[in-house]
């Protein structure tokens, strides 16, 4: 089959690798209908994720129709239509049970990997690493889905593709990024980053009562998304003072939610974003914290600040004294997809939410390696991309 293969920083190609195979009788085989590059995908296009090797797959927000099932697989049989979501969950050890599915016990064969360098292994991931399992992913023809009965849900509908496909990622992480915001009615949400999880963290933002919602970000086509599809104030983070925006906005008050929405490459300004990006380039720090820390700054007391947004290691100069003084409450994490894909599909069905807004580009697999360039660089206006195999 086709398939985009990972080769290095900067370095993806579309190859002929071997079809997958029920290897398990929990598995299923599904040919990809639609598939998209994640920004999350851009941290291994970057070279910033560790344990990558030549000729990985990549991507982990596919969908298609189920062609192959193993003989224990109850829930799925041929000709079905499915997402799948980026994480790998069992449903039966004690954090499935408990829908903390991103932090299942037994999905990680590499889990010492892990161990070693976080002190516990969550999930594994499609497409993400061999610290994360070495799952083969899903921009690609075929794709085989572990613990296929907990993993995939079936869209029996005719909504199309571009309008269910992100239940494989980005929807649901933004939709548990403004949960975990602790979201009251009229309270007021700012979210760091207006790629599409910040899209999805805004319109989340306002499905569960936000009354004023800002977005930050730097790039204008982004912005303009967020005003016309997301109904949100911007602040354009070089051409204005973030921390003092907000606090003229509330009355020096601070937001009472923050979002992180993204991650371990932040573009910080001055000269605190200038020593970020020289100490992670040189590779004394993991990550970019600067929207870590402007977030922390800039949230009210006692407020929540939310981080959806992928962080990879260590990071300096963390105001951890700060965070401690104004009583703030930190939720983090990869989203426990299956928590949400039910509830969120019929969002969907019922008119709430339209995901597809977010599409900018959409074009065969065979210009993957194009659309990693366009989409890492943000030329052509590119916001996200959809892949059809």
């Amino acid at each position: 089959m086709r398939a985009l293969t990972w080769h290095g920083k900067e370095d993806v190609r579309v190859e002929e690798v071997p079809d997958p195979e029920i290897v398990n009788p929990h598995d299923a085989i599904v040919e990809i209908t639609a598939t998209a590059i994640c920004g999350s995908d851009l941290h291994l296009y970057d070279g910033y994720v560790p344990t990558m090797r030549e000729g990985d797959v990549l991507g982990h927000e596919p969908m298609g129709e189920v062609v192959e099932t193993g003989s224990a697989v109850e829930t799925l049989e041929a000709g079905d239509r499915v997402v799948v979501p980026f994480t790998i969950s069992c449903g039966s050890c004690w954090f499935c049970e408990e829908d903390l599915y991103s932090l299942c016990d037994n999905s990680n064969p590499n889990a010492e990997i892990a161990r070693k360098m976080m002190g516990q292994s969550p999930a594994g991931l499609f497409g993400y690493s061999h610290m994360l399992g070495g799952y083969a992913g899903g921009q690609a023809e075929y794709l085989r889905v572990p613990y296929a009965d907990v993993g995939p849900v079936k869209v029996d509908s005719d909504l199309p593709d571009e309008q269910v496909l992100f239940l494989s990622d980005v929807f649901p992480t933004g939709y548990m990024a403004a949960e975990n915001a602790d979201i009251d009615d009229g309270d007021t949400v700012a979210v760091w980053g207006c790629g599409p999880v910040g899209q999805f963290a805004i319109q989340s933002a306002w499905l569960l009562g936000a009354g004023r919602v800002v977005a930050i970000d730097r790039v204008p086509e982004r912005l303009g998304m967020a005003r016309e599809h997301g109904d949100a104030e911007t602040i354009d983070f070089e051409a204005e003072d973030v921390y003092d925006h907000l606090m003229a906005m509330t009355g020096g008050r601070g937001p009472d939610s923050c979002i992180d929405a993204v991650g371990s490459e932040a573009h910080g300004t001055g000269l605190m974003g200038y020593a970020d990006k020289l100490k992670q380039e040189a590779k004394l720090e993991a990550d970019r914290p600067h929207v870590l820390r402007q977030a922390i700054r800039c949230c009210r007391k006692g407020g929540t600040l939310s981080v959806p947004g992928v962080y990879l290691g260590h990071v300096d100069t963390f105001p951890a004294g700060p965070m401690m003084n104004k009583a703030l409450t930190v939720k983090t994490g990869q989203t426990h997809m299956q928590r949400y894909l039910d509830p969120l599909l019929e969002r969907i069905e019922d008119g709430d939410i339209d995901p597809s807004f977010v599409i900018t580009h959409q074009e065969p697999l065979e210009k993957g390696p194009e659309m990693y360039r366009t989409f890492r660089e943000k030329d052509d206006d590119c916001i996200k991309v959809v892949l059809e195999p």
